[in-house]
């Protein structure tokens, strides 16, 4: 998005040096990384870093407000309600497409957003290896408001707290076989924190405990990775312990909010950079004609899984739980990042936030960027190209 810098950065770029950026990465895994790393980084304007940072503060002011609670009341499964909800999420992450305007200035525009975290370790190794191994301008930084040090200090405070590093864990299911495990590995690098399978979880009465090295240890924290709807690939799973029992333990990331913040809360925003949007069920079956401009979204899937793109009128009409789906405006996604083959890629930015326990609002830490030549955002649809995948925007301080 700066010409001069993306001019420099291409011109210098060969596959060479992009093969060792993928073999410094692996070699932080316990396995290869499975999800697709673009070739570049993303060069943020200021002017464009100020509009997605203020756009951020309004969704932030709604979160933070007295009454976020009440209104998101009935985002949460009955069967999914999760015991022991603390006071506010301590994750946010939030998702803007790139755009330009009438004036042909890049734009934001809100996608989607979650309670819940995101690849905050692999981010910090990945804008470290471009660093190393590209030229990149120092008055361009991946993090807003802390240094490497502080960045990885506040994710420890966050996370461990002031418990014995053995007391926390990373809950997944099953962790070796997941695409994000990198961020696993690297996380346990950073700050200490194992990934443990749910499976592995022992249960005695209002305890947990797992098996660190042979020595069964109990649960104090748990700094949660898994969602719900991951569960449901494996129906027979038998466990010990159960996401809904009542339990000893703080969470790191309450599985609660991952409901609470999500596209259940879209309806409540309201910014020039954030495109209109309504439950379904507000429509009473008068829906808009221009339906070729706006996308159908179910309120409780992950990974785009259910999203409808190109909405007929029958897609509408079918819905039995109009209450669960959003209809939201369509976003035209600019191709605004230039390959060296002259063909430019669509940008979509990940605004990463944590919030410190009984700190009034939470604090933009990070960012996360994903490239994209094919109709959806996401790895998985962008698996024949080159120039596109997860990556990590450098913006102008």
């Amino acid at each position: 998005m700066q010409s001069s810098i993306r001019q420099h950065y291409n011109q210098a770029f060969s596959q060479e040096k992009y093969q060792e950026l993928l073999s410094d990465l692996n070699k932080a895994a316990q396995k290869p990384i499975e999800f697709r790393v673009a070739e570049t980084p993303v060069f943020v304007p200021k002017s464009l870093k100020e509009k997605l940072v203020n756009t951020c503060k309004s969704i932030v002011d709604v979160i933070v407000a007295d009454d976020f609670k009440a209104k998101t009341s009935g985002a949460i499964p009955a069967n999914q309600n999760v015991p022991n909800e603390n006071n506010h999420t301590s994750f946010l992450a939030i998702d803007f497409a790139v755009c330009k305007n009438d004036k042909g200035e890049f734009v934001p525009q809100l996608i989607e957003l979650q309670g819940f975290p995101s690849l905050l370790g692999f981010q910090y190794l990945l804008s470290e290896t471009f660093q190393k191994h590209f030229s990149i301008p120092d008055d361009f930084d991946f993090s807003f408001n802390y240094d490497r040090k502080a960045y990885v200090n506040e994710l420890r405070k966050l996370i461990v707290g002031e418990e014995q590093i053995e007391n926390v864990i990373l809950l997944e299911i099953y962790p070796e076989t997941q695409k994000t495990r990198v961020d696993f590995d690297i996380t346990e690098n950073l700050i200490g924190v194992k990934a443990v399978c749910l499976t592995k979880i022992i249960k005695e009465g209002r305890r947990l405990f797992y098996m660190n090295d042979g020595v069964k240890t109990q649960i104090k924290r748990i700094y949660n990775r898994l969602i719900f709807d991951d569960l449901t690939n494996f129906p027979n799973l038998k466990t010990d312990y159960n996401l809904t029992d009542d339990v000893d333990v703080e969470w790191i990331g309450h599985p609660n909010w991952f409901f609470r913040i999500s596209k259940y809360t879209m309806p409540f925003f309201k910014n020039k950079y954030i495109p209109n949007c309504r439950f379904l069920s507000e429509y009473n079956r008068d829906f808009p004609e221009n339906l070729t401009d706006f996308v159908l979204k179910p309120l409780f899937s992950f990974a785009g899984t259910g999203v409808i793109i190109n909405i007929k009128k029958e897609d509408l009409t079918s819905i039995t739980d109009p209450e669960n789906y959003i209809l939201q405006e369509k976003v035209r996604y600019e191709p605004i990042i230039e390959t060296i083959d002259g063909i430019k890629v669509k940008c979509e930015i990940r605004m990463l936030y944590i919030w410190q326990k009984d700190e009034p609002r939470p604090i933009l830490l990070s960012n996360l960027a994903r490239l994209s030549r094919g109709e959806m955002i996401g790895v998985r649809y962008n698996k024949d190209f080159d120039w596109v995948g997860g990556s990590v925007c450098f913006m102008e301080k």
